[in-house]
């Protein structure tokens, strides 16, 4: 049986989706399609819980969303990570950028040090180096922002809630 987790994302907005989707569209094209979970909007995952605490981060999240504008992001670079099986994109860290990831985890212990980032493609090591040339060719720095949490639980996929935050 596959783990089963809870992931707690931050959506970008329309802009940002759009730029992306193209990118990926262009890796598609190409013959990559990836591992990733298809149909979730372009995110920056800002926890991961236990499913036993779907309640507990809910909660935590129609508070952080009620209490957080729009937060606006500098996409600045594409990488890599250890192992080679995911290919991303990822913002400048800012101030307001780390208070939503506190925000959202409050007291709930992290597994692992947080690196903000969007998935473009995850697969083998092999196909992921074999895909870099072409979000190389047209990747160029934008502004985006954070528009919504969005919270999934995975294996199977199941999309829980959605809340916009505040404008």
């Amino acid at each position: 049986m596959a783990a089963q987790f809870l992931t707690l994302m931050a959506d970008l907005g329309e802009d940002a989706q759009q730029r992306l989707s193209g990118w990926y569209a262009s890796l598609a094209q190409a013959g990559f399609w990836g591992t990733q979970t298809p149909r979730l909007p372009y995110h920056i995952s800002v926890g991961k819980f236990p499913l036993v605490q779907e309640e507990a981060v809910l909660a935590r999240m129609k508070q952080v969303s009620s209490q957080f504008a729009r937060i606006p992001l500098h996409i600045s670079h594409i990488g890599l990570f250890a192992g080679g099986k995911v290919l991303f994109c990822a913002p400048e860290r800012t101030p307001q950028l780390d208070a939503l990831h506190d925000a959202c985890l409050g007291n709930m212990p992290q597994a692992h040090p947080w690196t903000p980032h969007v998935s473009l493609l995850q697969d083998e090591p092999e196909a992921i180096c074999a895909a870099l040339p072409i979000p190389l060719q047209s990747f160029c720095p934008f502004l985006g922002d954070i528009v919504r949490l969005h919270l999934c639980a995975f294996w199977p996929a199941r999309e829980i809630a959605s809340m916009e935050l505040r404008r």
